[in-house]
Protein backbone atom coordinates (compact mmCIF):
# COMPACT_ATOMS: atom_id res chain seq x y z
CA UNK A 1 0.00 0.00 0.00
CA UNK A 2 2.67 2.53 1.02
CA UNK A 3 4.49 1.78 -2.39
CA UNK A 4 1.58 2.16 -4.61
CA UNK A 5 0.79 5.40 -2.84
CA UNK A 6 4.90 6.59 -3.38
CA UNK A 7 4.27 5.47 -7.17
CA UNK A 8 0.87 7.39 -7.51
CA UNK A 9 2.63 10.54 -6.01
CA UNK A 10 5.59 10.05 -8.41
CA UNK A 11 2.71 10.10 -11.34
CA UNK A 12 1.39 13.24 -10.23
CA UNK A 13 4.09 14.88 -10.04
CA UNK A 14 5.89 13.83 -13.12
CA UNK A 15 4.96 15.99 -15.23
CA UNK A 16 6.57 19.10 -13.37
CA UNK A 17 9.82 17.20 -12.74
CA UNK A 18 9.65 16.24 -16.63
CA UNK A 19 9.26 20.07 -17.45
CA UNK A 20 11.93 21.28 -15.32
CA UNK A 21 14.57 19.13 -15.99
CA UNK A 22 13.66 19.13 -20.06
CA UNK A 23 12.56 23.25 -19.76
CA UNK A 24 15.04 24.69 -17.62
CA UNK A 25 17.93 22.57 -16.13
CA UNK A 26 18.66 21.05 -19.48
CA UNK A 27 18.81 24.61 -21.01
CA UNK A 28 20.06 25.71 -18.70
CA UNK A 29 23.46 23.24 -18.61
CA UNK A 30 23.09 23.41 -22.65
CA UNK A 31 23.61 27.42 -22.28
CA UNK A 32 26.84 26.68 -20.18
CA UNK A 33 28.12 24.87 -22.28
CA UNK A 34 27.61 27.19 -25.40
CA UNK A 35 29.38 29.59 -23.64
CA UNK A 36 32.42 28.23 -24.21
CA UNK A 37 32.04 27.81 -27.80
CA UNK A 38 31.86 30.06 -30.79
CA UNK A 39 28.07 28.11 -31.72
CA UNK A 40 25.58 30.07 -34.17
CA UNK A 41 22.23 30.12 -34.19
CA UNK A 42 22.23 27.42 -37.01
CA UNK A 43 24.86 25.18 -36.19
CA UNK A 44 27.05 24.10 -33.12
CA UNK A 45 30.15 24.98 -33.00
CA UNK A 46 33.75 24.07 -31.58
CA UNK A 47 35.08 24.47 -27.84
CA UNK A 48 36.67 27.74 -27.56
CA UNK A 49 37.48 27.86 -23.85
CA UNK A 50 37.49 31.40 -22.35
CA UNK A 51 37.41 33.07 -25.18
CA UNK A 52 34.09 34.09 -25.10
CA UNK A 53 34.52 35.72 -21.76
CA UNK A 54 37.62 37.56 -22.40
CA UNK A 55 36.37 38.94 -25.71
CA UNK A 56 33.32 41.07 -23.67
CA UNK A 57 35.38 42.05 -20.71
CA UNK A 58 38.37 43.44 -23.41
CA UNK A 59 37.33 44.03 -27.15
CA UNK A 60 33.29 44.38 -26.78
CA UNK A 61 32.75 48.00 -26.77
CA UNK A 62 29.25 47.84 -26.05
CA UNK A 63 29.50 45.38 -22.81
CA UNK A 64 30.49 47.95 -20.27
CA UNK A 65 27.95 50.57 -21.27
CA UNK A 66 24.88 48.43 -21.60
CA UNK A 67 26.11 47.30 -17.88
CA UNK A 68 26.08 50.70 -16.80
CA UNK A 69 22.62 51.47 -18.77
CA UNK A 70 21.31 48.44 -16.62
CA UNK A 71 22.26 49.38 -13.52
CA UNK A 72 21.34 52.95 -13.70
CA UNK A 73 17.77 51.63 -15.06
CA UNK A 74 17.44 49.39 -12.01
CA UNK A 75 18.13 51.87 -9.55
CA UNK A 76 15.72 54.41 -11.40
CA UNK A 77 13.05 52.03 -11.52
CA UNK A 78 12.96 49.79 -8.86
CA UNK A 79 12.85 52.57 -5.50
CA UNK A 80 10.47 54.17 -7.42
CA UNK A 81 8.26 51.29 -7.90
CA UNK A 82 8.58 50.43 -4.37
CA UNK A 83 7.87 53.72 -3.45
CA UNK A 84 5.28 53.85 -4.89
CA UNK A 85 3.72 50.64 -4.26
CA UNK A 86 3.84 51.50 -0.53
CA UNK A 87 2.38 54.90 -0.69
CA UNK A 88 -0.68 53.14 -2.90
CA UNK A 89 -0.78 50.63 -0.04
CA UNK A 90 -0.85 52.89 2.85
CA UNK A 91 -3.79 54.78 1.31
CA UNK A 92 -5.67 51.38 0.58
CA UNK A 93 -5.50 50.42 3.75
CA UNK A 94 -7.41 53.10 5.02
CA UNK A 95 -11.10 51.65 5.81
CA UNK A 96 -13.68 53.06 3.60
CA UNK A 97 -16.38 52.32 1.41
CA UNK A 98 -15.79 50.38 -2.43
CA UNK A 99 -11.89 49.84 -1.24
CA UNK A 100 -12.06 46.52 -2.35
CA UNK A 101 -12.85 47.65 -5.18
CA UNK A 102 -10.58 50.41 -5.49
CA UNK A 103 -7.59 47.62 -4.14
CA UNK A 104 -8.68 45.85 -7.87
CA UNK A 105 -8.29 48.43 -9.96
CA UNK A 106 -4.61 49.45 -8.48
CA UNK A 107 -3.74 45.88 -9.14
CA UNK A 108 -5.04 45.78 -12.98
CA UNK A 109 -1.36 47.02 -14.16
CA UNK A 110 0.46 43.73 -12.59
CA UNK A 111 -1.73 41.50 -14.84
CA UNK A 112 -1.25 43.37 -17.92
CA UNK A 113 2.07 43.22 -16.74
CA UNK A 114 4.90 44.45 -19.04
CA UNK A 115 3.73 42.71 -22.31
CA UNK A 116 4.27 44.02 -26.12
CA UNK A 117 1.28 45.91 -26.42
CA UNK A 118 1.30 47.44 -22.73
CA UNK A 119 5.08 48.62 -24.49
CA UNK A 120 3.45 49.64 -27.60
CA UNK A 121 0.73 51.85 -25.94
CA UNK A 122 3.25 53.20 -23.63
CA UNK A 123 5.47 54.38 -26.68
CA UNK A 124 2.62 56.32 -28.42
CA UNK A 125 1.59 57.88 -25.09
CA UNK A 126 5.42 58.98 -24.76
CA UNK A 127 6.21 59.90 -29.10
CA UNK A 128 6.42 63.46 -29.77
CA UNK A 129 2.41 63.78 -30.83
CA UNK A 130 1.78 61.58 -28.06
CA UNK A 131 -1.23 61.65 -25.23
CA UNK A 132 1.07 62.97 -22.55
CA UNK A 133 2.79 65.97 -24.82
CA UNK A 134 -0.58 67.21 -25.68
CA UNK A 135 -1.49 67.46 -22.47
CA UNK A 136 1.21 69.43 -21.68
CA UNK A 137 0.50 71.59 -24.28
CA UNK A 138 -2.80 72.15 -23.03
CA UNK A 139 -1.21 73.35 -19.59
CA UNK A 140 0.55 75.30 -21.56
CA UNK A 141 4.22 73.05 -20.81
CA UNK A 142 6.69 72.75 -23.29
CA UNK A 143 6.28 69.21 -24.88
CA UNK A 144 9.29 66.92 -23.70
CA UNK A 145 10.96 64.30 -26.40
CA UNK A 146 10.48 61.82 -24.28
CA UNK A 147 11.89 59.25 -26.16
CA UNK A 148 13.82 60.76 -28.10
CA UNK A 149 16.62 62.86 -25.70
CA UNK A 150 19.38 60.41 -23.94
CA UNK A 151 18.71 62.53 -20.99
CA UNK A 152 14.99 61.56 -20.46
CA UNK A 153 14.36 58.18 -22.63
CA UNK A 154 15.67 55.83 -19.75
CA UNK A 155 13.48 57.36 -17.12
CA UNK A 156 10.63 57.01 -19.68
CA UNK A 157 10.76 53.23 -20.22
CA UNK A 158 11.38 53.44 -15.91
CA UNK A 159 8.25 54.53 -15.56
CA UNK A 160 6.21 51.67 -17.28
CA UNK A 161 7.63 49.37 -14.89
CA UNK A 162 6.83 51.44 -12.07
CA UNK A 163 3.10 51.67 -13.59
CA UNK A 164 3.21 47.89 -12.97
CA UNK A 165 3.34 48.26 -9.26
CA UNK A 166 0.28 46.02 -8.22
CA UNK A 167 2.20 42.78 -7.00
CA UNK A 168 4.48 44.56 -4.78
CA UNK A 169 1.18 47.00 -3.59
CA UNK A 170 -0.12 43.79 -2.58
CA UNK A 171 2.27 42.40 -0.51
CA UNK A 172 2.74 45.55 1.04
CA UNK A 173 -0.73 46.14 1.72
CA UNK A 174 -0.99 42.08 3.71
CA UNK A 175 2.34 43.45 5.68
CA UNK A 176 0.07 46.22 6.74
CA UNK A 177 -2.57 44.23 7.79
CA UNK A 178 0.01 42.00 9.90
CA UNK A 179 0.92 45.40 12.04
CA UNK A 180 -1.07 45.50 15.27
CA UNK A 181 -3.34 48.29 15.88
CA UNK A 182 -2.50 48.85 19.47
CA UNK A 183 1.15 49.93 18.76
CA UNK A 184 -0.23 52.52 16.42
CA UNK A 185 -2.85 53.72 19.21
CA UNK A 186 -0.12 53.65 21.64
CA UNK A 187 1.89 55.96 19.68
CA UNK A 188 -1.44 58.38 19.52
CA UNK A 189 -1.48 58.49 23.25
CA UNK A 190 2.13 59.45 23.41
CA UNK A 191 1.85 62.57 20.44
CA UNK A 192 3.60 60.96 17.74
CA UNK A 193 1.96 61.98 14.27
CA UNK A 194 1.26 60.20 11.15
CA UNK A 195 4.90 60.51 9.64
CA UNK A 196 6.42 59.53 13.18
CA UNK A 197 4.46 56.71 13.20
CA UNK A 198 5.14 55.81 9.52
CA UNK A 199 9.04 56.41 10.62
CA UNK A 200 8.75 54.12 13.80
CA UNK A 201 6.14 52.00 13.22
CA UNK A 202 5.37 50.80 10.02
CA UNK A 203 8.57 51.49 8.15
CA UNK A 204 10.41 48.66 10.41
CA UNK A 205 7.97 46.43 10.78
CA UNK A 206 8.02 46.52 7.25
CA UNK A 207 11.03 45.27 6.69
CA UNK A 208 10.76 41.89 6.10
CA UNK A 209 8.60 42.82 2.51
CA UNK A 210 10.60 45.74 1.89
CA UNK A 211 13.65 43.05 1.97
CA UNK A 212 11.56 40.73 -0.39
CA UNK A 213 10.52 43.47 -2.82
CA UNK A 214 14.14 44.42 -3.11
CA UNK A 215 15.38 41.09 -4.30
CA UNK A 216 12.46 40.53 -6.52
CA UNK A 217 12.41 43.50 -8.45
CA UNK A 218 16.38 44.10 -8.33
CA UNK A 219 16.21 40.36 -10.46
CA UNK A 220 13.22 41.87 -12.48
CA UNK A 221 15.14 45.22 -13.13
CA UNK A 222 18.27 43.25 -14.15
CA UNK A 223 16.84 41.10 -16.78
CA UNK A 224 14.06 43.60 -18.21
CA UNK A 225 13.70 43.51 -21.97
CA UNK A 226 10.40 44.11 -23.33
CA UNK A 227 10.56 47.88 -22.58
CA UNK A 228 13.92 48.88 -24.44
CA UNK A 229 13.41 46.70 -27.17
CA UNK A 230 9.42 47.89 -27.81
CA UNK A 231 9.34 51.08 -26.98
CA UNK A 232 13.03 52.35 -27.69
CA UNK A 233 14.97 49.62 -29.70
CA UNK A 234 17.76 50.64 -27.39
CA UNK A 235 17.96 54.62 -28.18
CA UNK A 236 18.49 57.15 -28.74
CA UNK A 237 22.60 56.86 -29.04
CA UNK A 238 22.32 53.30 -26.93
CA UNK A 239 21.03 55.39 -24.09
CA UNK A 240 18.54 52.61 -22.78
CA UNK A 241 20.50 49.89 -24.35
CA UNK A 242 19.74 47.24 -21.54
CA UNK A 243 21.83 44.01 -20.90
CA UNK A 244 18.82 41.96 -21.91
CA UNK A 245 18.47 43.61 -25.20
CA UNK A 246 22.65 43.41 -25.63
CA UNK A 247 21.98 39.58 -25.32
CA UNK A 248 19.12 39.14 -27.52
CA UNK A 249 20.97 41.07 -30.29
CA UNK A 250 23.93 38.95 -30.28
CA UNK A 251 21.97 35.74 -30.27
CA UNK A 252 19.58 36.82 -32.86
CA UNK A 253 20.67 39.74 -34.65
CA UNK A 254 24.23 38.52 -35.07
CA UNK A 255 23.58 34.82 -34.99
CA UNK A 256 26.16 34.29 -32.35
CA UNK A 257 24.42 31.94 -29.50
CA UNK A 258 27.91 30.83 -28.18
CA UNK A 259 28.64 34.56 -27.18
CA UNK A 260 25.28 35.02 -26.13
CA UNK A 261 25.19 32.43 -23.81
CA UNK A 262 28.53 33.47 -22.64
CA UNK A 263 26.58 37.32 -21.49
CA UNK A 264 23.86 35.49 -19.85
CA UNK A 265 25.92 33.91 -17.83
CA UNK A 266 27.52 37.11 -16.75
CA UNK A 267 24.19 38.35 -16.17
CA UNK A 268 23.68 35.46 -14.23
CA UNK A 269 26.69 35.72 -12.02
CA UNK A 270 25.79 40.08 -11.49
CA UNK A 271 22.22 39.34 -10.33
CA UNK A 272 23.82 36.86 -7.52
CA UNK A 273 26.30 38.84 -6.54
CA UNK A 274 23.98 41.63 -6.13
CA UNK A 275 21.35 39.66 -4.22
CA UNK A 276 23.89 37.99 -2.16
CA UNK A 277 25.18 41.94 -1.18
CA UNK A 278 21.52 42.80 -0.40
CA UNK A 279 21.14 40.09 1.74
CA UNK A 280 24.17 40.70 3.63
CA UNK A 281 22.90 44.24 4.34
CA UNK A 282 19.26 42.89 5.37
CA UNK A 283 21.28 42.10 8.83
CA UNK A 284 21.58 45.86 9.93
CA UNK A 285 18.14 47.12 8.33
CA UNK A 286 16.08 44.16 8.16
CA UNK A 287 13.57 43.50 11.69
CA UNK A 288 11.30 41.04 12.87
CA UNK A 289 8.99 41.39 15.36
CA UNK A 290 10.64 38.61 17.33
CA UNK A 291 13.68 40.96 17.50
CA UNK A 292 15.28 38.86 15.06
CA UNK A 293 17.53 40.10 12.51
Amino acid sequence: MRMRNVLWGLLFVSPWVIGFFWFQLYPLLLSFYYSFTDSTLVKPGKFIGLDNYVKMLTVDKDFFPSIKVTIIYALIAVPAKLAFALLIALILNIKGKAVNWYRTVYYLPSILGGSVAISILWRFLFMKEGVVNQALSFLHIPPVNWLGSPHVALGTISMLVVWQFGSSMVLFLAGLKQIPSELYEAAMVDGAGRLRMLRTITIPLLTPIIFFNLVMQTINALQEFTAAFVVTNGGPVKSTYLFGLKIYDEAFQNMKMGYASSLSWFLFAMILILTLFIFRSARSWVHYEDGGK
